[in-house]
């Protein structure tokens, strides 16, 4: 919508301007005509005193002007000056009106976000985060104040803030108070902690994702009020080897994640479905459900709606109730199939995103796990 509203703004000034040059081409034949029938001049005569006489030039006349050739030059003179001063003040209102109706549209758009995502730092892991996100219809804000990124965001059509995040009125411009979720992606350590612990400050209830550099530091990023604390380094390291280690594994996950293998798993996904109540799952075993044999799909594992007892890898005859969530892999449009039919989820991906209520019974049976 902001979009919309500035190119007509923009196209409605370019328009004045172009009908402005029109004019002034017609002001140009006039002079031009108007000094060969009183002056006796030819027609290029004609234009080159018209030339001189609206630009100011100053160079003196062909020849020595008549009355009725004064009374044309001084008309041409007013008409000429005050259509060139027009084209000049609607290009510097192009230029600068345009720019201040966009941050004006955005500021506005900016107060009437809810319940979205905020994106700390537009460096390449943001950037790729802010593009999934934008792909799946995920409303965002993005907050950066490099310049250069700013050009970028600009470039990619997205919501943003120019400013430190670590600036609190930068993240309430960004709506920290009625976000979902915040992801802090900027590169040093320390301004994740500070981020996430203002902003947890700010909103208690907020999701807050952080990336980190080093691992040790991911208890203090934790203890500043994070979530979820990744990091990229390790997960890449632990991919490359695993390249090494588990070759078929990872060339099977890759063609998963990429879609780009002529492979029969190409369109093939892990995903979550949730099952609602008095659908066709609810109450059922997965051996009632057939959920193999009816929609071609693997359950992987099933999350109860409080996160408790993970079943991985569940067995026929292991029930399914509301509210549970089935982590599955399957075609993308078998899994569709599975959601709507069996589940009654009509939801949209922006509608289906995690509140993520379940990460601390996760979190805190890991940890059960580990002390045990």
């Amino acid at each position: 919508m902001q979009k919309f509203y500035s190119d007509v703004i923009d196209n409605f000034i370019a328009l004045r301007i172009v009908l402005a040059f029109i004019i002034l081409a017609i002001i140009f034949f006039v002079g031009s005509v108007g000094y060969h029938f009183v002056e006796g001049m030819n027609f290029f005569d004609g234009f080159y005193m018209t030339f001189i006489t609206i630009t100011t030039i100053g160079f003196s006349e062909l020849t020595n002007l008549s009355a009725g050739g004064r009374v044309l030059t001084m008309i041409l003179f007013l008409m000429g000056i005050g259509v060139i001063s027009y084209i000049a003040s609607q290009t510097t209102q192009l230029i600068f009106e345009s720019e201040i109706f966009r941050k004006r549209a955005m500021k506005k758009q900016l107060q009437k976000m809810n319940q979205h995502y905020i994106v700390a730092g537009y460096g390449r892991i943001g950037h790729r985060i802010a593009e999934v996100l934008q792909e799946a219809g995920i409303p965002l804000v993005v907050v950066e104040n490099r310049e250069s990124s700013i050009e970028r965001i600009r470039n990619n059509q997205l919501l943003y803030v120019a400013g430190d995040a670590q600036d609190e009125t930068v993240l309430k411009e960004a709506g920290i108070e009625r976000a979902r979720g915040l992801i802090c992606t900027l590169s040093r350590d320390q301004d994740n902690v500070f981020v996430t612990l203002i902003a947890r400050e700010i909103n208690q209830n907020i999701f807050i994702l952080v990336r980190t550099n080093q691992h040790q530091n991911t208890k203090k990023i934790i203890r500043a009020g994070a979530d979820k604390v990744i990091s990229p380094y390790e997960i890449g390291a632990d991919r490359m080897a695993n390249v090494i280690l588990r070759p078929n594994v990872d060339q099977f996950i890759n063609r998963i994640q990429s879609g780009s293998s002529a492979n029969q798993v190409q369109d093939h996904v892990f995903d979550e479905v949730k099952v609602f109540e008095g659908s066709e799952f609810d109450g059922t075993t997965l051996a009632e459900a057939q959920i193999r044999q009816k929609y071609f799909v693997v359950i992987i594992a099933i999350i109860p709606d409080n996160g408790d007892n993970i079943r991985f890898n569940p067995g026929s005859k292991d029930h399914i109730s509301a509210g549970d969530s089935l982590i599955v892999l399957g075609d993308v449009e078998r899994i569709k199939h599975l959601r709507e039919e069996g589940c009654d989820d009509y939801r949209s991906l922006s509608e289906r995103v995690s509140h993520h209520e379940f990460t601390e019974h996760l979190n805190s049976h890991q940890e059960q796990t580990n002390s045990a």
